[in-house]
This record gives C-alpha cells, structure tokens and sequence, in this order.
C-alpha cells in the first residue's frame, strides 16, 4: 500500500475537482507552506489540510496508515530540528511536513491515477515544440508513482526476513537486501519496456 493511500470514489467537493486544478492547488500550497516561516503557521496548514482529508470523505484507515507510515520520519525530524535549532523550529517543520503529505493523500486519494497522468500529458502538450514527449514524461511519473509503494512493500518484506533471522538490530540486514532488491527490479523494469520497444 502506498505511504499517500488509493483512490476511493466519492461525491465529494474534492472528488468533482478536476485533476488539474487539484495538482495545481497542491503545487501552490506547497510553495506557501514551505514560504511561510514560524511554527503557528505549521500548525494552520495541518489544520487545513485535516479539514480537507475530512471534507473528501477520506477513511480514518487511510489517514491512520499515512501517519503511522510517517511517524519515524517526523520523529527524525523533529529530534534533529530541536537539537541543532530548537523546537519552534522542530514544530516548523514537522507540521509543515505533516501538511503536504495530508494534502497530497487528499489528492490520491480523491483522484484516480489515470487522470492524474493525463492532466500531467496535457500540460506538458506545449513543451513538445522543443522536443520533450509529454507522453514519456507521464510514464515516467506513473512509474515513479508506482516505485512508492512497491519500495515500502519490498523495506517490509525484507523487514520481515531480517526479523525471520534474528537480525532485526542490524541495519545491514535491512538495508543491503533492499538495496539489492530495489536495483532488482528496477532492472527488470528497465528490461520489460526496453522489450515492448518503449525505451527506444
């Protein structure tokens, strides 16, 4: 499962958005969010960004699992941040992370992935002039999309292995498996449209 969560339909105000405009909103509050300095601003964009996962009749499942999966990650952040620039700081950043994942788990999740990609080819329509394929580009970002959670399956898979062994203290039998497996199947990504000719 994905970090950001599945499509779920509904009849939302969110769902009847169009991809595009989504995207673009996405966009924009990133750039506000990562803009605006101080803690309390942090703390506005979760609250906006929680009225929005509940005004797009997102799950309590779907919301859990996105927090827990970037628990270790704020918990990093934030000890990191309060030790080398204090907790306003900490609070800053954490909050702000919080956000834009809440943000981009309303978009997934209120937006099927075949329109996501086709309002990314549409957008790229103009820059076929000087010789960017929009069509390769929005291939890319659905293999990228699709890199997200077969990644964190394979982190658990080998988590699991390493537990299975009596290693699970020890960073090199989780890491140096991933790794591998990881350039694994990217390869034999690479292969599979390399033989559809898709790579030419």
């Amino acid at each position: 499962m994905s970090l950001l969560g599945l499509h779920q339909p509904g009849a939302s105000w969110l769902h009847r958005l169009p991809a595009a405009a989504k995207m673009l909103g996405l966009c924009l509050a990133s750039i506000v969010v990562v803009a605006l300095p101080g803690p309390w601003s942090g703390v506005g964009a979760l609250l906006v960004a929680l009225s929005l996962v509940v005004g797009s009749g997102t799950g309590l499942r779907v919301l859990f699992r996105t927090l827990r999966g970037l628990l270790l990650v704020v918990v990093l952040v934030a000890a990191y941040s309060a030790w080398q620039q204090g907790w306003a700081r900490a609070v800053e950043l954490t909050t702000d992370l919080v956000a834009l994942v809440l943000l981009a788990t309303v978009l997934t999740t209120t937006t099927p992935v075949d329109e996501v990609l086709d309002a990314v080819t549409r957008a790229l329509g103009p820059l076929r002039r000087v010789g960017i394929d929009p069509e390769r580009v929005g291939l890319a970002f659905a293999l990228v999309l699709r890199a997200v959670p077969t990644t964190l399956d394979l982190a658990r898979q080998t988590g699991d292995a390493a537990r299975a062994r009596g290693l699970e203290r020890d960073p090199r039998a989780r890491l140096v498996p991933l790794v591998i497996r990881s350039v694994a199947h990217a390869r034999a990504t690479g292969e599979a449209l390399d033989a559809r000719g898709i790579a030419d």
